[in-house]
């Protein structure tokens, strides 16, 4: 089973925003939220679209299953949102997203990635950490991780559950391997797929 990594279009955007409310469900059943399910906004996803940090996984009929999106906080790359469809799980769509970002991050000469997730779902922050996150406590958080777990908080996130997470890339334990290109209309990469646990929602 073959996927592409690509940078979306806007095309794409109502495709993206199905995606992560149906993988918002995942993330429910998992007990990580509670509330209504939600989705990036058209105009959130034109600014990561604008700042070359939306990505697609698509399938060889160019139908996307799976996304990220990023914003530069900072110094740091932010993830601010990966999700990939129930249907197209544990095929290591995640993963891959996962590192095709990360790698523009360091080729963006940033000092390295961010997030925020749920700590106790397999899918949340035990997976980032194979990728090299590490979860970050107090004055070891970067002051745009500060703000954004306390606006979390605030809008009814559960806070025993609730993680920041950050890698810099020097110290990546896995560092991405996927070369990238700078057009927004160009594959990022062809990937097989593999059986890997793969990342439903980012929160």
């Amino acid at each position: 089973m073959d996927f592409t990594i690509r940078h979306a279009h806007p095309e794409d955007f109502d495709r993206l925003r199905a995606i992560e409310l149906a993988a918002f469900e995942t993330l429910r059943n998992a007990g990580a939220v509670t509330d209504e399910a939600g989705a990036c906004s058209l105009e959130e996803l034109s600014d990561f679209w604008r700042n070359g940090l939306l990505l697609t996984a698509c399938t060889s009929d160019s139908v996307p299953v799976g996304f990220v999106a990023a914003k530069v906080e900072e110094s740091w790359l932010h993830v601010a949102e990966m999700d990939v469809h129930p249907d197209w799980q544990r095929h290591g769509i995640g993963r891959r997203l996962m590192q095709a970002i990360l790698t523009i991050g360091q080729q963006r000469g940033l000092t390295g990635a961010s997030l925020t997730t749920d700590k106790m779902a397999a899918f949340n922050a035990r997976f980032y950490a194979t990728l090299g996150f590490e979860i970050v406590e107090g004055l070891a958080r970067p002051p745009h991780l500060v703000s954004l777990i306390a606006e979390e908080l605030a809008s009814g996130f559960n806070p025993t559950r609730r993680a920041a997470m950050c890698m810099t890339f020097s110290d990546a334990h896995n560092p991405p391997q996927i070369t990238s290109t700078t057009s927004n209309s160009s594959a990022i990469s062809s990937i097989s797929s593999e059986k890997s646990p793969s990342r439903a929602k980012k929160r």
